[in-house]
């Protein structure tokens, strides 16, 4: 299947963020309306923290939101480099998202244990919404690292030996993250040139294996496309 990529560049990453933050309202007011609630797998990073500190301002109907993480670092509940604990910093500690309706990864059990254990949780909820990723300079994307291998029917992995600390960590599948109404990437930074241009000329990274039916969206600043 030819997988469609939009690309939508800007000046800027708080632009980036900014033009995410309104897709995503927009898209959880038409999810809301049509199938009454709205499916959110989140990103970690340094640019969707941007972007949930954007969201963390609205007033809109935060009960109708459930939120996933496409990844998590096996670390402690409350340790500073965890994925969910810098969104709920930046943003879901300040809305009224009911709490059972976060979704978070228990990474701080035995990580076998914690990806069973996700993969319950999130499989009554497929197909998302929406699914927000970023990309690493290696064009890593969730946990999904360059030359790691993973059983493909798998819906959540285990990630042992990850290039950048810590070493285990729990993502969903490229098979899963690929199950969406739509998919949006985060990209920005110089730091990203590099996997930029291997991804535009078609080379296999972990970003090129996402594939949902409607195609793949990149937001992407001036500085990761190096204009």
């Amino acid at each position: 299947m030819q997988i469609i990529n939009n690309w939508f560049n800007f000046e800027t990453p708080e632009r980036v963020a900014q033009a995410v933050c309104d897709d995503i309202l927009l898209q959880a007011e038409q999810a809301i309306s049509t199938r009454g609630r709205f499916k959110m797998v989140l990103a970690g990073g340094s640019s969707p923290a941007m972007l949930y500190q954007l969201l963390s301002q609205y007033k809109v109907d935060w009960s109708k939101w459930y939120i996933f993480y496409g990844d998590e670092r096996c670390l402690p509940p409350d340790h500073p480099d965890r994925n969910s604990v810098m969104a709920q910093q930046a943003w879901l500690n300040h809305v009224d998202i009911p709490a059972n309706q976060i979704f978070t990864i228990a990474a701080e059990l035995e990580p076998k244990s914690a990806a069973v254990q996700y993969q319950q949780q999130i499989t009554p909820f497929l197909p998302f919404d929406l699914v927000l990723l970023g990309m690493g300079e290696d064009g890593h994307t969730a946990s999904l690292f360059p030359g790691h291998t993973h059983k493909a029917e798998e819906v959540v992995h285990v990630v042992t030996h990850s290039p950048k600390p810590p070493p285990e960590r729990i993502s969903l599948s490229a098979r899963t993250l690929s199950t969406t109404q739509r998919l949006i990437f985060m990209v920005t930074g110089a730091s990203k040139q590099s996997a930029v241009n291997q991804w535009q000329a078609g080379e296999a990274l972990p970003v090129t294996a996402i594939a949902p039916e409607a195609g793949v969206e990149i937001y992407i600043d001036n500085a990761a496309l190096d204009l």
